[in-house]
């Protein structure tokens, strides 16, 4: 028999604040449940049994397909359900999500004027996603006791996480409700989990927009433009984070109790995150994903589930025209898919479309950063294919196989990384664009020397960062009911954003 937390009566709502609260109400009493059953384990104390507690659940009946709303409202892609019929998803760390359930349940309210029932569900919360943050009492553990914790608590369960959802192959049994989110709690709490380790820092200072690269370069210019800001009194953004939390105030700006924890590691992490925070959640977070589609896959994976408004690849690339010059940009319109990682998630027949929205912002930011227009524009940035390959060394293939189907695809240039990040951006409903730099040209023998390296690096990098954030500034500019586009949602979607 396990140990439960006490009994919380499930409750209907037609205002979202009161929803959430109750929502907070479950979540709170069953992690303090869980910590309390972990601090008497780790004492020895075997006398209250297995411990068990379960997350919250929000649920929503309608019968009829139309929505009750008017209004703008109605030209979101997301906000209600697909037709008559019972749903519901699992939800985490109400803290951390407040903005955004807050924001689904009123549109759930406010589209089909119904009930929003919250209750507690029959999903246990593993133990390990319990912890509060820097909280590690299990590290002390004899190796005999800390088996014994599978006896003790519910553990993740990968039956409960996986994603079909978001890949649109799941289909509920006859009688059971559909989903109402792309991912369920356990699914959400696992990705919270990895990013801390991946990234070095807690998933409450990630930010809505978010800029990919593959090279550090990228990251010691943001780096120092973040130091910057913070000395700008009148800077829209109020705090530049670092891995190990370590957090750099505005001037003028004062420091919070958490400040304090924040501590430089001794090595960084695998893939270290940066964030130029607003107090709106609408600041920058950058993260240097290294080299390989293997990493670009593993972080958008972890970082879809704090539903940002939209990310970026800035990077490097191999220029595959003859009349192109090294520091020219190339802007994706199209992705050829030769990374491999999400053909089981993503067939390779799905296309990636371009979202438009995404395209105007980056082409306007290069005519802004660098001043040129028109004609001029041209010159030194071409819209085209962007191919993405595993194969680093794909140019020393027999048989100039490769070479043969970039040509065929039309493609003006190749990494590692992009059609990996925007293919993950369609698949998880997250707007995605691209913007590299021709850095080689390996068909054309002008690949980088030394001095060129550098020359180059200098010269283009600061340009180039500018333009990333200039472009997730104009998106934000532009509202959010301009960027979500019904192109990346099916016919039949989950309701939640």
């Amino acid at each position: 028999m396990h140990h439960l937390p006490p009994l919380i009566a499930p409750q209907e709502f037609t205002d979202a604040a009161a929803a959430l609260a109750h929502v907070r109400r479950i979540y709170d009493s069953s992690i303090a449940h869980l910590r309390a059953g972990m601090q008497r384990f780790v004492a020895g104390d075997d006398s209250a049994g297995p411990v068990r507690a379960f997350y919250p659940l929000v649920r929503i009946r309608t019968d009829t397909v139309l929505r009750q709303a008017a209004g703008a409202q109605e030209r979101l892609s997301y906000g209600f359900v697909a037709g008559p019929g019972v749903f519901e998803t699992t939800l985490t760390r109400p803290d951390l999500f407040n903005n955004y359930y807050l924001e689904q349940f009123r549109l759930l309210l406010l589209n089909h004027g119904v009930t929003l029932e919250v209750t507690t569900s029959k999903q246990p919360i593993p133990v390990h996603f319990s912890f509060a943050e820097n909280e590690h009492i299990e590290g002390n553990l004899a190796t005999e006791r800390r088996q014994m914790m599978r006896d003790w608590f519910d553990l993740p369960d990968l039956g409960a996480m996986d994603d079909g959802i978001a890949n649109g192959t799941y289909e509920p049994q006859p009688g059971r409700p559909f989903p109402l989110s792309l991912f369920t709690a356990q699914r959400m709490d696992y990705s919270l989990h990895r990013l801390r380790h991946y990234t070095g820092t807690v998933p409450e200072h990630f930010q809505n927009f978010v800029l990919f690269t593959n090279y550090q370069f990228y990251i010691d210019e943001f780096i120092r433009l973040g130091h910057e800001l913070m000395q700008d009194p009148k800077s829209e953004y109020v705090a530049f984070v670092e891995p190990g939390n370590v957090v750099t105030r505005r001037v003028g700006e004062a420091t919070q109790a958490a400040d304090a924890s924040g501590k430089a590691p001794p090595r960084l992490p695998q893939m270290p995150a940066y964030h130029l925070v607003r107090p709106d959640g609408n600041g920058i977070t950058m993260v240097d994903i290294g080299v390989g589609p293997a990493n670009a896959k593993n972080i958008t994976d972890h970082i879809a589930v704090l539903r940002p408004h939209a990310w970026l690849m800035l990077g490097h690339c191999a220029g595959l025209r003859n009349g192109q010059q090294l520091g020219d940009y190339v802007l994706a319109h199209a992705y050829v898919r030769e990374d491999h990682v999400l053909d089981e998630e993503l067939p390779l027949w799905v296309p990636i479309p371009a979202l438009a929205e995404v395209q105007v912002a980056l082409e306007q930011a290069v005519a802004e950063v660098t001043g040129l227009h028109g004609a001029e524009l041209k010159q030194i940035m071409r819209t085209g294919t962007v191919a993405t390959t595993d194969n680093r060394n794909w140019e020393l293939l027999p048989d100039n196989q490769p070479q043969r189907r970039f040509s065929q695809s039309r493609a003006v240039a190749l990494d590692m990384e992009s059609a990996t990040i925007a293919a993950n951006g369609f698949r998880f409903r997250v707007p995605y664009g691209t913007l590299l730099c021709v850095s080689d040209k390996p068909l054309h023998g002008e690949i980088k020397l030394p001095g060129m390296a550098n020359h180059f690096y200098r010269e283009r990098v600061d340009q180039h960062l500018r333009i990333g954030i200039r472009a997730l500034e104009l998106l934000r500019l532009a509202g959010m009911n301009q960027l979500h586009s019904r192109k990346l949602r099916s016919f039949a979607e989950v309701a939640f954003q």
